[in-house]
């Protein structure tokens, strides 16, 4: 099981920094994230919202399993290359002083048809990286 865990404080409000993150374009701010957008017939974030993401190497499609703005939303990934085995995702979203505390978690594993445990070496460092890109491209964007 590879648990992936990053924070960062953002100077903005949690209503703005929870509106910038549940949009799937946000994920392009990830170096490895090519497009993503809502799939065909989803136009707003929601529970049962399905976003797709592609990525070098990588695609996904995710379902929103819990959405409570501004303070979190849940996500699963329900298909994938390579596979992924995903217990979820969860972004929260915590006032602090003037800005606003993200947390965001995500645990999975690869099973043996996606590359099994030589898979999880490398997606154990990729995904934290991207992860950490979006936050910072969310900083970038409501900070400046």
């Amino acid at each position: 099981m590879v648990d992936v865990h990053v924070q960062r404080t953002i100077g903005a409000a949690p209503q703005r920094v929870f509106d910038w993150l549940a949009d799937p374009a946000a994920l392009t701010a990830a170096p490895l994230v090519l497009r993503a957008g809502w799939a065909t017939g989803d136009v707003r974030p929601g529970v049962g919202a399905l976003r797709t993401v592609l990525g070098t190497g990588m695609w996904f499609q995710e379902e929103i399993t819990a959405y409570d703005p501004p303070h979190s939303y849940t996500y699963l990934i329900v298909r994938s290359f390579p596979t992924f085995d995903h217990d979820g995702g969860t972004l929260t979203f915590t006032p602090s002083g003037t800005g606003t505390h993200v947390d965001w978690s995500s645990s999975y594993t690869h099973p043996l048809r996606g590359g099994g445990a030589a898979m999880e070496a490398v997606s154990s460092r990729l995904l934290p990286w991207n992860f950490r890109a979006v936050l910072a491209g969310c900083a970038k964007a409501l900070e400046s």
